[in-house]
C-alpha cells in the first residue's frame, strides 16, 4: 500500500524489502531451532537456506524470462532488470538447489526438505505482505467491501478498488505454515515425511484459486489457465503422489512381528 516507509538522504527504506527481510530472518531462526530438535545439522541447515535463496531467486527470474521471452529478445536488460519474477520458479529452483547440495554433502535430502518447508511458507507469508505494500501481484477490480485502492506511486493501478490478493495469499501462507509446522512436529515427528507433500498440495491448490482474482494478467497464460495455474496442476499431483508413497502399506515380507 505505502511502500516508501522512510527516506534518509539518498536511501529509502521500502516496506517490501522490510517484509522480505523479516521473512528470511524468521525462516533462519525457526529452521535452526527445529534442526536442533530434530537432530539435524544446524550448519547444513543454514547453508541450505542460503542455497535455496540464491538458486530460488535465479530460477524465479529465469522462469520470468521464459514467460516473457519475446520481450526478452527485444529488450533483454529491461526484462532482467525488472522486478518481475515467478514464485513457482523460485520454489522449484530452491528445491533443486537443496537436492544438489544435499547430494554433495551426502546427507538425506528428504530430512532437510521437510525441515525447511514450514519456513518457506512462513517467509512467503511475510513476502506477500511486502507485495501489498509495493502493490505488485494485485487483484482484479472490485466494487465489493473488500476492495483496496492503491496510491499513485504503487505498482498496482491507482484510483480503483482492487481485490487484495496479496493479503489473501499471505493469510493462506500463514495457514499453510501452521499446518506444515504441526505435521513436522506433532507426535514426535511421526508423520514428518508428509510435511513437504502437504505443502505442495495446499500451496498449489491455494495458488490455483487465487489466480482467478489476480489482475496482473501480463504474467502469461497457457490456454485458458495462467502459467501459475498450469504449473499448480503438476505440483498438486506431485504432492499427492508423495503422500500416497509415504503411506503405502509395506509388503507383508517387509513387516516384522
Amino acid at each position: 500500500m505505502y511502500n516508501d516507509w522512510l527516506t534518509i538522504g539518498p536511501i529509502t527504506i521500502h516496506g517490501y524489502g522490510v517484509m522480505i527481510a523479516i521473512g528470511i530472518l524468521a525462516a533462519f531462526w525457526l529452521a535452526d531451532r527445529q534442526a536442533k530438535k530434530a537432530g539435524l545439522s544446524v550448519d547444513i541447515t543454514d547453508n541450505l537456506v542460503f542455497v535455496c535463496l540464491f538458486v530460488g531467486y535465479a530460477f524465479s527470474k529465469l522462469t520470468y524470462v521464459l514467460i516473457n521471452f519475446q520481450e526478452f529478445l527485444k529488450h533483454p536488460w529491461t526484462v532482467l532488470g525488472s522486478g518481475g519474477w515467478v514464485v513457482y520458479g523460485g520454489i522449484l529452483g530452491g528445491i533443486l538447489g537443496a537436492y544438489v547440495y544435499c547430494h554433495i554433502k551426502k546427507v538425506r535430502f528428504l530430512d532437510y526438505f521437510n525441515l525447511l518447508i514450514p519456513e518457506v511458507a512462513l517467509a512467503q507469508a511475510f513476502g506477500r505482505i511486502g507485495c501489498f505494500f509495493a502493490g505488485c501481484c494485485y487483484g482484479v477490480e472490485t466494487h465489493g467491501s473488500v476492495g483496496v485502492t492503491f496510491p499513485v506511486n504503487s505498482l498496482a493501478p491507482s484510483g480503483v478498488p482492487l481485490v487484495p490478493t496479496q493479503l489473501m495469499s499471505s493469510l493462506g501462507d500463514f495457514i499453510i505454515f501452521l499446518i506444515t509446522y504441526r505435521v513436522f512436529t506433532q507426535d514426535g515427528g511421526k508423520n514428518r515425511l508428509d510435511t513437504g507433500a502437504v505443502y505442495l498440495v495446499l500451496y498449489s491448490a491455494g495458488r490455483f484459486f487465487i489466480e482467478f482474482f489476480r489482475g496482473d494478467i501480463e504474467r502469461g497464460f497457457i490456454g485458458n489457465l495462467s502459467t501459475s495455474q498450469f504449473i499448480a496442476i503438476f505440483v498438486f499431483a506431485a504432492g499427492i503422489i508423495l503422500l500416497v508413497r509415504n503411506h503405502r502399506k509395506k509388503p507383508q515380507s517387509d513387516m516384522v512381528e
